[in-house]
């Protein structure tokens, strides 16, 4: 895959001094142990490979020893003692990052481990016009007005959106805010900070995968340490459009209908990743009614794929596609293809096969109406 763009320098403070009952966990959550690491350490390790310079990071007050042994090794840390509050905790790391006066900076909770480096670059961008800026992501559900357990009424969830973190800001915006934020009010994050001082908000797209942890089940670590998920997909063949099979353009005298660019063997593909770690299928993500997938380029749904399966713990350990048709011939472009899924999944050419069959000139694909494929992916829980 190509290298993500360089980032302007920034600092980014990561708030870990909460309690976490919730969770059940012998010691606060940020620092108890999910796939394999301190929950505090995945966003953390993602900051620093960002760049971002220092990482302050707030902690209770005695969790020192803890907290050291969680991020042992990561050069940029800092560690401030939080305060009685979230606000304050952030406040207070402000405050130890003001002697370094960085332009940017962003706020992030720990309880949200996974940290897609997309997200990052949206909101320092979004720096570029306004004060603040903070992931979102559209509400699905129907939402009700409670009334002692009763429906008072419904609300519209059109402009509604899921805030998430990290929140970047410029810097010397958002310490002025925290530090003339009202003392015996409770801030629901720092976008309300920001926002009560009189700063710009932007809103830029978040990412499931940024999920929080914060109940005991989302500690659950009896995971298969290998999943396998199957795929099969198929697309009629019609005149007059481009063929695009394994991410490949190949030079044929129909192309593939459907909503997207049809590539049939990605599709299979993507429902194969996707059933690896239980997420539904490539319509579930990727509905053929959304506009915004009319003509997309199927590597756009391989790569979400993969950062499911990121997000799911696990990584891929290799992928296996069977294109069926009779025409065109397959050989020729095999390798192109491997070279390719291979480049949207991060993982090495000799991680992936593909291979090609035909059906004896029986079924649709036999009579040159279509052409399927069908796809298993093997993934396994990363330590």
């Amino acid at each position: 895959m190509s290298e993500a763009p360089a980032l302007p320098p920034f600092a980014a403070i990561v708030v870990a001094a909460g309690k976490g009952l919730r969770a059940g966990q012998p010691v606060p959550k940020q620092f108890a142990n999910w796939r394999g690491k301190p929950v505090v350490r995945y966003s953390v390790e993602a900051l620093a490979a960002a760049g971002a310079d220092p990482i302050v990071v707030a902690i209770p007050e005695g969790a020192d020893e803890i907290a050291t042994a969680a991020l042992d090794g990561i050069a940029t840390v800092e560690f401030i003692t939080g305060g009685a509050t979230r606000q304050e905790s952030v406040r207070l790391a402000l405050g130890a990052l003001e002697r370094r006066s960085p332009s940017h900076v962003l706020i992030h909770d720990a309880a949200r481990p996974i940290l897609p480096r997309p997200v990052i670059d949206r909101l320092l961008g979004a720096l570029d016009s306004q004060s603040g800026a903070i992931p979102v992501l559209p509400v699905i559900d129907s939402l009700a007005r409670d009334d002692g357990g009763m429906m008072a009424g419904s609300a519209p969830r059109e402009d509604l959106r899921r805030v998430q973190t990290p929140q970047a800001f410029r810097f010397a915006d958002i310490l002025a805010a925290h530090r003339a934020w009202a003392g015996s009010a409770t801030a629901g994050d720092d976008a309300q900070v920001l926002r009560a001082a009189g700063g710009t908000v932007a809103l830029v797209e978040g990412d499931e995968a940024l999920r929080k942890l914060t109940f005991a089940e989302d500690f659950m670590t009896d995971r298969p340490i290998v999943r396998t998920g199957m795929g099969f997909d198929v697309h009629r063949l019609e005149a007059g459009g481009e063929l695009w099979l394994g991410g490949v353009h190949v030079p044929h005298d129909r192309g593939l209908s459907g909503h997207s660019d049809a590539d049939v063997a990605l599709h299979a593909l993507v429902d194969a990743l996707l059933g690896a770690v239980g997420e539904g299928d490539i319509g579930a993500h990727f509905p053929p009614s959304d506009p915004q997938w009319k003509g997309a380029s199927s590597s756009r749904f391989v790569e979400r794929a993969a950062e499911l399966v990121t997000a799911a713990g696990y990584a891929i350990a290799n992928v296996d596609v069977t294109i069926i048709c009779e025409a065109p011939k397959i050989g020729p472009y095999r390798d192109a293809m491997r070279a390719r899924i291979a480049e949207l999944l991060a993982i090495a050419p000799q991680a992936v096969s593909v291979k090609a069959t035909t059906t004896e000139r029986l079924g649709l694909t036999g009579r040159g109406e279509g052409i399927a494929a069908q796809a298993i992916a093997t993934v396994q829980a990363r330590d």
